[in-house]
């Protein structure tokens, strides 16, 4: 890692303030060539984090720009080595050009997550908060954000480095009476761990049960509102989103493909999919958009379910409620209240996990809607910072937890400590891949390709 490398850390659309960054042994030197401060001393003779007044300069030594710069020197840095930011007007071109600058004066360009990576490489933060700074770049609720700056607080970290260092007293201590017999050192019994191993599975237990909850914050519920033709899925669409996004008509048959949009109800962030309405019909296109509402029916987390409950169930909704019947968790959604309904909301209480009545086109009962969202996935009884959030982190915990089980069992059946230890050990190597004390190059590699440029 002794190349210096630069990007452009902020967006490429036209802002106030655009940032260049830098990192790397030669940033010192490199930052000279590109940045006079305007008291005309070198800006490598400033201390670290002063903000500089100067003139940033082009790869022709004019000046492009007056900013400000502030420089970190080695470790004391985000990445933990010397780096360099200037903080430039936000014009795109004039970022453009002053990165064509420092590549000039000898950088190169950054590699998507490659400052975050050298920051993990360099021990100024583990796997779990490097995950946590992309999560706080794409979080879309207060709820991921607020997870997010936890695990980058290192809140993961430390519980799993307590597990981790109970499990290391435990193989310590029986390496030591094992290899040492003749020092004073307390003889070893397996039992006397018995609570050391509970409590360390009893909080993988709890991180592990985070997990759904934790992709859910950063993925949201995949949800696919079904339903036969004009029962007023694209009209319930258009007020969850407050937008004209679906067209809506009273000719059957007018959504044809799914749409897909995000909201946010009751607090969870919702992946929904208008999708076209249930029947049989020998319409080519419209039988195409039957199996993929279907389809979406299969895959969604979540399945909302509308009638019209102005008139009685036909078939069609029949079939909706059937196609409803392998989704985990439903709403059924009796719309069309500012008429007079006819439809029973008990009709469906066997066959759904909650009901509710709402007008979608006077967007009334819309809250009703939230509410019965906000109940079936409720937020989970976890601090902040202790949710899991992606499945390389659920798959390092479950395979500990599988460990520490079998350590445990085996301690019940009264077995010899080596095979207790080996238990141990493995789930010592599997929470060491949760936080990269021990992890492969490509799985590094595969985590930091989801950051953007400059980050």
């Amino acid at each position: 890692m002794s190349d210096t490398i630069a990007a452009i850390a902020t967006g490429g659309v036209v802002a106030a303030i655009g940032i260049l960054r830098v990192s790397g042994d030669d940033t010192l030197t490199i930052i000279d060539k590109v940045f006079r401060p305007a008291s005309g001393r070198p800006m490598s003779s400033y201390p670290n984090r002063q903000l500089v007044y100067g003139a940033m300069l082009d790869s022709d030594g004019s000046e492009l720009d007056l900013c400000l710069c502030t420089i970190s020197r080695a470790p004391g840095s985000y990445t933990g080595e010397t780096t360099a930011e200037l903080q430039c007007h936000g014009s795109p071109t004039v970022l453009r050009q002053g990165l064509e600058a420092l590549f000039a004066a000898g950088a190169r360009q950054a590699k998507a997550g490659e400052f975050s990576k050298r920051a993990f490489l360099n021990g100024r933060m583990d796997l779990t908060q490097s995950e946590a700074v992309i999560d706080i770049i794409h979080a879309e609720t207060a709820e991921a954000a607020k997870n997010a700056v936890g695990q980058l607080s290192g809140a993961i970290l430390h519980k799993t480095d307590a597990i981790y260092a109970s499990l290391v007293e435990i193989c310590s201590h029986y390496h030591a009476v094992l290899d040492y017999p003749d020092e004073d050192i307390e003889d070893f019994r397996l039992r006397d761990y018995e609570a050391t191993l509970d409590d360390a599975i009893e909080q993988l237990t709890r991180l592990q049960n985070s997990f759904d909850r934790g992709r859910i914050m950063t993925e949201g519920v995949k949800a696919a509102i079904i339903g036969k033709p004009n029962a007023g899925k694209s009209s319930l669409l258009n007020a969850l989103l407050g937008y004209e996004r679906a067209i809506v008509t009273d000719i059957a048959g007018t959504t044809r493909d799914t749409i897909e949009e995000r909201v946010r109800l009751g607090g969870v962030l919702i992946r929904l999919t208008d999708t076209a309405g249930l029947r049989s019909t020998d319409d080519t296109v419209e039988k195409l958009g039957v199996d993929r509402a279907l389809d979406a029916a299969r895959a969604a987390d979540l399945v909302i379910a509308v009638f019209d409950g102005s008139a009685a169930l036909t078939e069609e909704d029949r079939e909706t409620i059937r196609a409803a019947a392998g989704a985990g968790k439903s709403i059924a959604v009796i719309n069309k209240s500012d008429r007079s309904l006819v439809v029973d909301p008990a009709e469906f209480s066997g066959s759904f996990s909650r009901v509710c009545t709402l007008s979608a086109r006077e967007q009334t009962g819309l809250d009703a809607l939230e509410q019965a969202v906000a109940e079936l996935f409720p937020t989970p009884n976890a601090p902040v910072g202790e949710i899991l959030t992606n499945a390389r982190q659920a798959d390092a915990v479950g395979r500990a937890l599988e460990s520490l089980r079998a350590a445990r069992d085996a301690m019940v059946m009264g077995v010899t400590p080596d095979a207790v230890l080996t238990e141990a050990e493995e789930a010592m190597a599997a929470l060491g891949e949760l936080t990269g004390k021990t992890v492969r190059e490509d799985v590094t590699n595969r985590i930091f390709s989801r950051f953007c440029v400059g980050k």
